[in-house]
């Protein structure tokens, strides 16, 4: 697991990339960028345009798929509260409060590697 001083850093990875996948898997949602995967393990919440979700509530599914090709501009982490990827209007966030995990474990975010294919020994958990 890779490790930096700056717990918002690892975020940064995402910036200036596009969303190429948004996946369910049973318990917990997925963010892929063309090599870097974003995955929520508490339910993920956000905004698309002016319409808030809350995944699996109501139309969060039909949503999430909208955030398909957006270009993510800027990270946001706050310890404790969540930490979220922003394209322009857009944003997707995980809860990090201790009350929404459904473990140890609220995010992971896989980097990587020097061909920019995805390498799970680059992984930042929160």
């Amino acid at each position: 697991m890779a490790t930096t001083d700056d717990p918002a850093a690892p975020l940064r990875l995402l910036v200036g990339r596009r969303v190429s996948a948004v996946c369910s898997v049973r318990d917990y949602v997925e963010l892929h960028f063309d090599g870097p995967v974003l995955r929520a393990l508490a339910d993920p919440f956000g905004l698309y345009g002016c319409r808030s979700w809350r995944f699996p509530e109501g139309q969060s599914p039909t949503l999430m798929r909208f955030y398909l090709g957006t270009l993510i501009d800027s990270c946001e982490l706050i310890p404790d509260r969540f930490l979220a990827v922003d394209s322009g209007e857009h944003r997707f966030a995980i809860p990090l409060d201790d009350a929404s995990r459904p473990g140890p474990e609220a995010a992971h975010l896989i980097g990587v590697d020097e061909h920019d294919r995805t390498d799970t020994r680059k992984m930042w958990i929160w």
